[in-house]
């Protein structure tokens, strides 16, 4: 009597592989090698229209604050600043209650609340950019304007932070908008992050007498920092590169202050705004330069937070 198990009996005699396996594997490879020449091209195509701003100002164009079509002298600092301290606002609003709502959806909300509200931060995610800007103009720098921002600088005033003229667009009302786009991001990779925690972390802080917010801060968080802060760095690259909205709310002024109640202006928010009317080929060259830092910036910081995510998840047993 034969002792082969049936199943592999059953491979032996199975016929070769046809066509259709074949066209499945090769179309899904070239699927993937698409994407990875998308972004090839679109980084090739940034570097060789920069070239003409990189010949003439080199370095210095990332340190002068000079911005002058007329004499055709340009430098990215002020617009650096102003994406750096939009971004830093966004993300000191956003990583807290992103990663509050990822807590409350693995550790403590009951079950039939946790799909409404992961319905709800998703959704939030699928508005438009401009949906955002035209919010901001109409409903939260008139509150700010007439609120907030009369509060902090009358409490708060003797910091250089909060000092000088309210307009409503400022630093500050484009950190706040940012936030609010950034917060989806966050708070989904968060609650991947703290859903990869294994039980028995849990169930051992509870062996040893630890309360709810006990076991959450020892034995979940002390677990998934390094997760979290990934989410929190994918944030940022997401923050980095905010266009729409920022450039509605911001106030495009060319400033570089310590004031959050200032008008400014951002990487992305001066390319949308100046790009389609280049004065000059130096001019337009000078923009593509920022552009390019952006792009650079932009995908290390994404690459550095996906690595960091996927090594968490890889730790915790995950896939």
């Amino acid at each position: 009597m034969s002792t082969v198990p049936p199943a592999l009996a059953a491979a032996q005699f199975a016929p070769p592989r046809r066509w259709p396996d074949i066209s499945f594997r090769w179309l899904a490879f070239l699927a993937a090698c698409t994407i990875v020449a998308l972004i090839v091209l679109v980084g090739w195509e940034v570097f060789h229209g920069a070239q003409l701003a990189v010949k003439k100002f080199g370095f210095s164009f990332l340190g002068s604050s000079i911005w002058d079509p007329v004499a055709d002298k340009y430098g990215a600092w002020p617009f650096i600043y102003g994406t750096l301290m939009t971004s830093l606002i966004a993300l000191l609003l956003a990583v807290p209650l992103g990663v509050g709502t990822a807590l409350f959806l693995t550790e403590v909300a009951p079950l039939r609340l946790r799909q409404p509200v992961i319905m709800i931060v998703e959704m939030l995610a699928a508005v438009p950019s401009v949906i955002f800007g035209l919010w901001g103009i109409f409903v939260l720098i008139p509150w700010l304007r007439d609120n907030l921002f009369v509060w902090l600088k009358h409490g708060l005033g003797f910091l250089p932070l909060f000092q000088g003229p309210i307009y409503g667009v400022s630093v500050l009302a484009a950190g706040i908008i940012v936030a609010i786009m950034i917060l989806p991001i966050i708070t989904s990779v968060s609650r991947e992050i703290l859903r990869s925690v294994p039980n028995l972390q849990r169930e051992a802080a509870y062996a040893l007498g630890a309360t709810h917010w006990e076991v959450i801060r020892i034995a979940v968080l002390s677990y998934a920092r390094r997760g979290v802060f990934g989410a929190a760095v994918l944030g940022l690259g997401r923050a980095l590169g905010e266009t729409m909205a920022v450039t509605m709310v911001i106030g495009n002024g060319r400033r570089i202050g310590m004031s959050l109640l200032s008008a400014s202006d951002t990487v992305a928010s001066t390319i949308a705004n100046q790009f389609a009317e280049a004065p000059s080929d130096l001019f337009a060259a000078a923009l593509i330069e920022m552009a390019l830092l952006l792009f650079l910036v932009t995908l290390t910081v994404n690459v550095i937070a996906r690595l960091m995510v996927r090594n968490h998840i890889l730790a915790a047993g995950g896939v």
